[in-house]
């Protein structure tokens, strides 16, 4: 027989998950007769600048992998990854004896050569005298002659083993070309090395750097007339970057270089501008966004960019009219700037538009709205 405790025990949990779910909290909604709150903005006339963006890549101006050019053993790594250099800076050291003694045995070899050619000499002016007093015969003076410039040819071929004996201990040093920033040592000390070996590491220079992106045909045609138009030099078009993380870099570059071959699957042009990177922010194969302002500032209408919905039908604005009341308004547009867009028609100077709150509302009821903070004249910029 079931007790008092286990009859009351289903009705105490009934309880408990009634208490439950009377504790949960749910979105309260206005009260009856309470417009909901949103925050509007007006549709302001401002200055505003026409540019064309496109997808760049950062390139260094110098950029080498350094290699070993003799072989031996790793013996020095006198650099910090990641760190600058300076050019001509040694960076890695390649074991010498075996170069050193390539250089004295070179020597040696130039020092008897230059000893044979120094007694061919006094032969040859010898028998040169001999000659003239009929005390020899021609055949040996000729001889002596001969012996001069093979004389000659073997301490000429001596001085090149020894530069070339030279040369390879001087590769035994590898130093900076340029200066720049380093990147990972590949190789461990004590690792063999040789011509076939990879990239000891590599070097990028960083200020200046360049950012290069495809143009079509048909935008640099057009961006080089507007320039002629306004008697500018159709290079000296200001280029500036948005980074990755969607902020304006805080220099301006010019384009230096445009290519003299069109890609026919795309029918754009390789375009590349040079800008100053005194801070490091910009690095060797980034992705950016290149912005070309391809006109000067005009004055136009424009609405905040958080302001505009979009569905099957096109693009609209919640419109607040003098009565408080929601209306949609679609309307023509031009393409963001700087986190407005220009307004071709459909919007009239000072109308309201909703930026926050679009989701509490819906058109023909009324709202409470509240004015946006204004929004500074560098903002996205």
């Amino acid at each position: 027989m079931a007790t008092r405790v286990d009859r009351l025990a289903p009705t105490a949990l009934l309880a408990t998950l009634l208490v439950a779910a009377c504790g949960k909290t749910e979105p309260t909604p206005p009260a009856a007769g309470q417009p909901p709150a949103v925050t509007v903005a007006q549709v302001a006339r401002q200055d505003v600048t026409p540019r064309s963006t496109f997808t760049g890549r950062i390139e260094a101006i110098d950029k080498v992998e350094l290699r070993a050019r003799v072989q031996g053993f790793l013996e020095q790594r006198l650099f910090e990854e990641g760190g600058d250099v300076k050019g001509g800076q040694l960076l890695f050291v390649i074991e010498k004896p075996r170069y050193e003694a390539a250089v004295e045995d070179a020597n040696g070899a130039v020092l008897r050569a230059e000893g044979a050619l120094k007694l061919a000499n006094i032969e040859v002016d010898r028998f040169g005298e001999l000659l003239g007093k009929k005390a020899v015969a021609q055949n040996d003076y000729d001889q002596r002659v001969a012996k001069q410039t093979e004389a000659q040819g073997v301490l000429q071929q001596a001085k090149a083993a020894l530069e070339k004996a030279e040369l390879e201990l001087s590769y035994t040093d590898v130093k900076a070309p340029f200066a720049g920033s380093i990147g990972r040592a590949n190789y461990s000390v004590g690792s063999y090395l040789g011509q076939t070996s990879g990239a000891l590491a590599t070097i990028v220079s960083q200020d200046p750097t360049y950012v290069v992106f495809p143009v079509s045909v048909r935008l640099l045609l057009d961006l080089r007339r507007k320039q002629v138009d306004m008697g500018e030099d159709p290079r000296a078009v200001k280029v500036k970057l948005r980074l990755s993380d969607g902020l304006m870099y805080g220099h301006v570059g010019r384009i230096d270089f445009v290519d003299v071959q069109v890609d026919p699957g795309t029918d754009t042009v390789i375009v590349r501008a040079e800008l100053p990177n005194p801070d490091r922010i910009l690095k060797d194969e980034a992705l950016v966004t290149a912005v070309i302002e391809t006109a000067k500032p005009e004055q136009a209408l424009v609405v905040p960019q958080q302001a505009i919905q979009i569905d099957q039908g096109g693009t609209y604005v919640l419109v607040v009219g003098a009565d408080d009341k929601v209306q949609v308004r679609r309307f023509k547009s031009g393409p963001s700037i700087d986190g407005v867009v220009p307004v071709k028609e459909g919007l009239a100077e000072g109308e309201r538009v909703i930026t926050e709150g679009v989701q509490k509302v819906r058109p023909g009821i009324v709202v409470a709205p509240t004015d946006a903070a204004p929004r500074s004249a560098g903002a996205a910029k």
